[in-house]
């Protein structure tokens, strides 16, 4: 499958996921009321940590399906790999499911702060999310096998397919049934069944035929052995990550009331708009880079390395910088709500510019994936630890959610210019100076300066709607500036240049050589 095709499918999908669930969000606070509202931001959190059992074993599934179809692993290893994370990802989803179950009443009697939903309530929704969790984290081991097959257009176009079903079909049912929260989860439920059904029956016809073997077990072992390195790397660093990015929602879900919980969830999901901007090219490029690192092509593995950079910073920075000068105006276009607008806006920007950060500094993580030594990535991961959990703790109790997003961007901008360059040299000498200046700050710095630009155009807009537009045209002609000032956007315009004054001078020859 041609790399721009994977590319485009998966901004493509990104992108509309990310802009239906966030144009949703005011009409499901609307429908279901602030306090209820809160429960869905906690549900996403709830989510977000029980990916602390997937130990690291989707991305070592999807890295091994890349090294399968670049021929460096047989399709009998690869199928005996397959069949052993099934059983331990059901395995464990029951598990969960069911300590989540019983933790509802607890997390609804005594954790959350409610002023208006009975707590009998909300412990029944509490154990739907279980088993949607549950569900989604098993679809989650499929998702990684079609992600280290590259083939990403067909999962572009069934994540974008489900979206819709999940996002925009609850209205249906909101409307039709009851405008509860029970409602509301039970759909959610329903989708995350078919979900799976789905990509699994798909995920599998991809996979080759499957061994028949009478004992598995000494065949799983031995081709699990030499990857539980690498697994549990991955598995140590993502669990840190984790609790690095959810620790503040944690925190903050016991300090504030359900109402203003959701609040901040709103604000904090809004920003996570620029790292869902640059997760497409980390689902494209990391098989990309494993397989390029397998058939040893250091040549291709830096042109996409340094590539993907300068495309990431182009669009994440362009989402980042303009959300952070223009959260409020967003806000109160998105929500209609001033007092929200003026409430969450300052953690949005912070937010923002963090996560724009953040999505810069994932590149050499992705270097580290493809050669398969996770070493950097832990240290600097525990690093990163040390430094945020006192540091967000603190802040979130005495500061709230403005505290917070304060702790995320300065941890984050410390991380890239103080550990980055550590690991650059570490695992790819020489290569961090030409990667900092000429596909980070080449790209950035433009990008910056023409959204606080763009961000002084003082302009008053009649209508809500009008407001939003202008806000997305912002970010377009923000973006366009980056992409124009990557070497991809650079070739491209010299390439048009060329052609048009080509033009014009046979024209002038044209013209010369008539009667």
């Amino acid at each position: 499958m041609s790399f721009r095709k994977n590319i485009a499918a998966s901004y493509a999908s990104q992108i509309y996921v990310t802009l239906i669930s966030i144009a949703m969000m005011p009409i499901y606070r609307g429908l279901l009321g602030s306090e209820p509202y809160g429960l869905v931001g906690f549900f996403a959190m709830i989510q977000a940590w029980f990916m602390l059992l997937d130990l690291g074993l989707t991305p070592t599934l999807a890295r091994e399906a890349a090294r399968y179809r670049g021929g460096a692993l047989s399709a009998h290893d690869f199928s005996c790999l397959l069949r052993a994370l099934e059983w331990f990802f059901v395995g464990v989803a029951v598990i969960g499911a069911a300590l989540l179950w019983v933790a509802a009443g607890p997390i609804a009697g005594s954790w959350l702060r409610l002023t208006q939903i009975p707590v009998d309530e909300v412990r029944r929704a509490l154990q739907i999310m279980a088993l949607i969790v549950a569900l989604r984290w098993v679809s989650g081991l499929y998702r990684s096998l079609v992600n280290g097959t590259e083939a990403l257009v067909w999962l572009a176009s069934f994540t974008s397919g489900f979206a819709t079903l999940r996002f925009v079909g609850v209205l249906l049912a909101l409307k039709m049934i009851d405008a509860s929260i029970q409602v509301f989860f039970t759909y959610q439920l329903v989708v995350a069944v078919l979900e799976l059904i789905f990509l699994r029956r798909h995920a599998i016809s991809l996979a080759p035929p499957r061994p028949s073997v009478r004992d598995p077990w000494p065949e799983v072992w031995r081709v699990a052995r030499p990857l539980l390195k690498l697994s549990l790397s991955i598995a140590l660093t993502a669990s840190i990550w984790i609790v690095v990015t959810q620790i503040d929602k944690l925190v903050l879900s016991k300090m504030l009331n359900l109402a203003d919980y959701g609040d901040f969830t709103l604000a904090v999901l809004v920003a996570g708009a620029v790292s869902v901007l640059s997760g497409p090219v980390s689902s494209v490029v990391m098989p990309r880079m494993a397989r390029l690192e397998a058939e040893c092509d250091l040549a291709g593995l830096e042109l996409v390395y340094r590539r993907s950079t300068q495309g990431v910073v182009a669009v994440a920075c362009a989402a980042g910088a303009t959300l952070a000068v223009s959260a409020q105006a967003l806000l109160r276009s998105w929500s209609g709500d001033a007092v929200l607008a003026e409430r969450a806006a300052p953690i949005l920007a912070l937010y923002a510019i963090g996560n724009s950060l953040l999505a810069v500094s994932a590149f050499p993580y992705y270097l580290q994936y493809a050669k398969g030594t996770m070493r950097m990535h832990l240290l600097g991961n525990l690093f990163f630890l040390v430094l945020l959990l006192p540091a967000m703790v603190f802040a979130s109790m005495n500061f709230g959610g403005v505290g917070a997003g304060w702790v995320w961007l300065g941890i984050n901008l410390l991380y890239l210019l103080f550990w980055i360059p550590l690991t650059h040299r570490k695992i790819w000498q020489g290569i961090h100076a030409r990667w900092m200046l000429r596909d980070v700050l080449a790209v950035a710095v433009p990008v910056a300066a023409t959204a606080y630009g763009l961000s002084q155009v003082g302009i008053h807009y009649p209508v809500r709607w009008l407001e939003f537009v202008a806000v997305g045209l912002q970010f377009v002609l923000t973006a366009s500036v980056g992409l124009a000032c990557t070497s991809a956007g650079r070739q491209w315009l010299m390439m048009r240049a060329r052609r048009l004054f080509g033009r014009r001078r046979a024209g002038e020859s044209l013209v010369g050589d008539g009667p």
